[in-house]
């Protein structure tokens, strides 16, 4: 291992890019401490902990997918989450609209940058909307705890709303959440892995020391008294930690091979007769993008709901879907489901890898090639793409479900399992491929020397 890593510093080209990518997330994390102007970032942050200490919240979901920088109402509470959230609602309208779809494939690169810009634009809409609402919950909540805006700011109203505050708010929250959108496209341009997924893990981990410091905390061995956390929970939790990290591991690499035939090759200017090679058709096509995105789309409706309290209908529905209520992991699993076949039926295009085949000559043993073909491909994949999505759901609500049975603090249970951790897990093995491409390029070999190619 720390061969290949002295390998990484060896090539400039990945040395610069993974340097890049480090100063990037460094930045993003510097965002996280720095709090709005007006919002006393101490007070808060115990208000936060009272508020929801021992009761799965989403608003705790929230505040460890942005690092810590929820619950300290900082200029980057919002997270990427808006940027989230506005990839899905294109990626549906795209799915819903074969006709635009079809426009966009065509343009290419000009269709990716009319996807950017509307993106963009959905993104800059959303963070208005959540950063107001934000606004709105923390008069709200000073009004109830005095002390967690400064009055000088929240004294100056107009028809009886602060709106100095209000415009503090939604100016500097949206202004970091678009910041770091920018450098989440500026890490998956010119660093190494996806700069959205980075962001998400690199805030998921900065919440380990204090999910490391509650576990010393809750865990008295000495005590005989059953406390929040024992023993055993602690074992029972270390114990899907491994299972999930690994479940995780072979749902992300683990892939079908379609058996192929060779009528005839052609390599480099000889013609050769015959030949077999395989179709690797992927369990789980999407990684963790469907998680991403559940999760991100659960925040959206039941954010404002919480929002905008619990005197009103939205305030009910956001009080069902709370994490760890059976409407939220019905729900959750269900879009796991639904996110896992849109991304793959987006992405994967069983018409270009049978018409790809036709022309190479290749066919499948006892499918005939074009349209048969096509149909088997799409077949075949429909029926692994839901063995992957319901064993990706199982391992994103398992963790959940045994951390209510075993009454655990939820910031334990999401970090040692879950959401969190099929994240971290994903978003690792995606980086170390990138990284692992670089090094087979130059003729290096990979991380692992056993199962990999060694480059001549």
């Amino acid at each position: 291992m720390i061969e290949s890593i002295k390998r990484i510093w060896l090539i400039p080209e990945l040395k610069q890019k993974i340097l890049f990518t480090l100063v990037l997330l460094a930045i993003c994390r510097i965002g996280a401490f720095v709090p709005v102007p007006g919002i006393n970032a101490e007070a808060a942050v115990n208000f936060f902990r009272y508020a929801t200490g021992g009761s799965q919240n989403l608003f705790q979901l929230m505040d460890i997918f942005s690092g810590g920088a929820f619950a300290q109402m900082t200029i980057t509470a919002l997270g990427v989450v808006p940027y989230i959230s506005a990839s899905i609602i294109l990626q549906l309208i795209l799915a819903v609209v074969p006709s635009l779809q079809r426009e966009i494939r065509e343009s290419s690169d000009q269709g990716k940058r009319k996807i950017s810009k509307w993106t963009r634009m959905a993104t800059l809409c959303l963070a208005l909307l959540h950063s107001a609402l934000f606004a709105k919950y923390a008069v709200q909540l000073n009004e109830s705890t005095p002390g967690i805006i400064v009055p000088e700011i929240v004294n100056v109203t107009l028809f009886g709303l602060p709106w100095l505050f209000y415009l503090i708010v939604m100016a500097t929250m949206t202004t970091g959440s678009l910041f770091l959108m920018w450098i989440g496209e500026q890490i998956t341009e010119k660093g190494i892995g996806n700069g959205i997924s980075l962001i998400i893990t690199i805030g998921i981990l900065s919440s380990l020391p204090s999910t490391m410091g509650t576990v010393i905390q809750q865990l008295n061995l000495e005590s005989q008294e059953i406390g929040q956390l024992t023993f055993s929970s602690l074992v029972v939790l270390c114990g899907l930690f491994v299972l999930i990290t690994i479940g995780t591991i072979l749902i992300i690499q683990g892939q079908r091979r379609i058996p192929l035939q060779y009528a005839r090759r052609v390599v480099g200017r000889m013609e050769v007769q015959g030949g077999s090679a395989y179709i690797p058709l992927k369990i789980n096509y999407a990684g963790v993008i469907p998680v991403i995105f559940a999760s991100s789309f659960l925040m959206l409706p039941a954010t404002i709901g919480q929002f905008l309290g619990k005197g009103n209908w939205l305030g009910k529905v956001a009080s069902a879907f709370s994490p760890g209520s059976w409407v939220y992991v019905s729900v959750y699993v269900l879009l796991i489901v639904f996110f896992t076949y849109i991304w793959t039926a987006m992405q994967f295009r069983p018409d270009q890898i049978a018409s790809d085949m036709k022309k190479n000559g290749a066919f499948i043993p006892g499918i005939r090639q074009g349209k048969p073909t096509e149909e088997f491909l799409e077949k075949t994949m429909n029926r692994i793409t839901f063995a992957g999505a319901a064993f990706l759901a199982l391992i994103a609500v398992l963790p959940s479900l045994i951390g209510k049975l075993l009454t655990i603090d939820p910031n334990i249970s999401y970090f040692f399992g879950g959401t969190s951790l099929l994240i971290l897990v994903g978003v690792v093995l995606d980086t170390s491929k990138q990284i692992e491409s670089h090094l087979l390029m130059k003729r290096y070999d990979g991380f692992m020397k056993r199962g990999r190619i060694r480059g001549r």
